[in-house]
């Protein structure tokens, strides 16, 4: 049985344009960050990348410029199944509470499993860390994940929009939120 102190942070990298989506294309997940947090000793436990290879679309040069990731890199990274299937054997995605910064994630991979008809590798508890962050520190507008980390004086590790170091950078949000005592309890 997985301990319940125990939360996968998951923050997802996908293809995208500066302009409209190309026709035929579609935005698929590219990188897949998780951190895995264990809130009742206060600790990233550890930090894991998935690259995952996109079938219906290319990286853009904006999307290299964000994000740093290359067609040729993303190339090399496994299909948006096998994906699923690793986060599920090796991270318990299916037991284990997870919580992203926002909606986008857990809807992209909502949308990215119906559209492959690949099994949804998450549990029913997913934990939007940007709400509750907002909530906790009494904001009106919920802050990016950047903007989050400069308000309680964190810094940003490593590159902004690479899903391993936002994964990372999350969970550091979520330990300070836990040591508010303002991290809500896995349902």
């Amino acid at each position: 049985m997985e301990p319940h102190h125990l939360i996968n942070v998951v923050d997802v990298e996908a293809t995208c344009w500066d302009t409209a989506t190309p026709p035929g294309a579609v935005s698929e997940i590219i990188e897949i960050g998780l951190t895995v947090v264990d809130v009742t000793v206060g600790e990233r436990i550890s930090r894991h990348r998935l690259l995952v290879r996109p079938t219906r679309s290319r990286v853009s040069p904006f999307c290299t410029e964000l994000t740093g990731l290359t067609q040729a890199e993303v190339d090399s990274g496994v299909d948006f199944a096998t994906a699923c299937r690793t986060l599920a054997r090796d991270h318990a995605a299916g037991r284990r509470p997870w919580a992203s910064w926002g909606d986008y994630d857990r809807k992209q991979f909502a949308r990215q499993c119906e559209a492959t008809g690949t099994p949804y590798p998450f549990g029913r508890h997913h934990t939007n860390a940007k709400a509750a962050f907002t909530q906790a520190h009494g904001l009106r507008r919920r802050p990016g994940m950047a903007q989050a980390l400069a308000h309680v004086g964190l810094p940003l590790e490593g590159r902004h929009h690479r899903g391993e170091d936002d994964a990372w950078n999350i969970a550091a949000l979520i330990l300070d939120l836990a040591r508010r005592n303002a991290w809500p309890p896995a349902a």
